[in-house]
């Protein structure tokens, strides 16, 4: 029986930390299924899916752990696999001046409507001619069923207008 382990893991960024996590893995006769990382602040840090047999999770997990004396610290939760509940999905996007509070302002408008993020990425880059910084986001949203869209809309174009920035929603 296999078991799916969800894995987080921070450390300073080097080369070979991937190599050493799914060679560890795969030590244990695991499979690395999907990750998303990133290199942040001279940081690296992800978040990887793996199954796993049952049999060699706790050792597995065990060994990850001992990462820490390397100066990679990895964290690993059991998963399951969570059948999907009907919703239709949203592409939602963000671009203008950075400022604190956008990301804060936006899932708050989120959670109160209960509608999940299923994946965000966020930056702040230099705008092409004036190089101010300008932050971006693009996420993936699970709409409940019954969501009036352009309530939503209606929500996020008012937060757009008093930070500032530009919110669409495609899909």
């Amino acid at each position: 029986m296999q078991m799916q382990l969800v894995l987080t893991f921070i450390g300073n960024d080097r080369p070979g930390l991937v190599g050493q996590l799914s060679n560890i893995v795969t030590q244990h006769g695991g499979n690395w299924l999907e990750s998303r990382m990133s290199r942040l602040a001279g940081k690296f840090a992800g978040v990887a899916r793996i199954s796993a047999p049952a049999a060699e999770a706790e050792g597995l997990a065990n060994t990850l752990r001992k990462l820490h004396s390397d100066g990679l610290m990895v964290t690993v939760e059991t998963g399951h696999d969570a059948p999907d509940t009907p919703a239709r999905t949203l592409t939602l996007t963000i671009l203008g001046p950075d400022r604190p509070g956008i990301v804060r302002e936006v899932s708050q408008a989120l959670h109160a409507r209960q509608i999940n993020v299923d994946d965000m990425e966020t930056d702040v880059v230099s705008a092409p001619m004036t190089a101010e910084a300008l932050f971006t986001a693009t996420a993936t949203l699970r709409l409940p069923e019954g969501e009036d869209r352009i309530a939503l809309e209606e929500t996020l174009d008012a937060i757009g207008e008093r930070l500032g920035v530009e919110i669409g929603l495609e899909g």
